[in-house]
């Protein structure tokens, strides 16, 4: 995906996401640290552009929710966040094996309870193991278990691109 397809994309997901919600009132915004988050920064600026008001978002660290990794235990400095009436976007840059979006879901639901969750994604590339959809996805690429996808969003010296490589 070049630059204009990646800004049309982006667009596209934010008219589904504000369709699906009737809007951006109820909706927080929850980019996934690191990779989800310049993506989220650019829904979120596309949201508030036709929604003529601010919308809420934060960042999530996940290392700590992970069970893929050494655990670290839950972060002190993860308060609870009032979530109650709140839809919940959560947002990364690629969707795989789910598990990332499992500790997502961990790291939430450690802060309150929503209304509900919802995630939205740029790439879905499949090889699911764990049992999880997204319900906004910019494009599906199918990959091989010997392929990577990075995205290039906010890149220093790079122009937003996403590009399908071979490990």
């Amino acid at each position: 995906m070049d630059k204009e397809q990646l800004a049309r994309t982006i667009r596209r997901l934010t008219y589904e996401i504000l369709e699906k919600n009737g809007g951006s009132s109820e909706l927080l915004l929850i980019g996934v640290l690191q990779k989800g988050l310049p993506f989220m920064r650019r829904l979120a600026q596309v949201m508030e552009e036709v929604e003529q008001s601010q919308v809420d978002y934060m960042a999530l660290d996940i290392s700590p929710f992970r069970d893929d990794e050494k655990k670290k235990g839950v972060k002190d400095d993860l308060k609870p966040y009032d979530l109650k009436g709140r839809t919940v976007i959560l947002i990364d840059d690629v969707l795989h094996t789910g598990r990332s979006v499992r500790a997502a879901l961990d790291g939430v639901m450690h802060m309150g309870r929503p209304e509900a969750i919802q995630l939205a994604v740029l790439i879905d590339r499949g090889h699911r193991e764990l049992p999880i959809r997204a319900d906004f996805v910019g494009k599906n690429v199918p990959t091989a278990k010997d392929e990577q996808i990075r995205v290039y969003l906010d890149e220093k010296d790079r122009d937003d691109c996403v590009i399908l490589y071979k490990k």
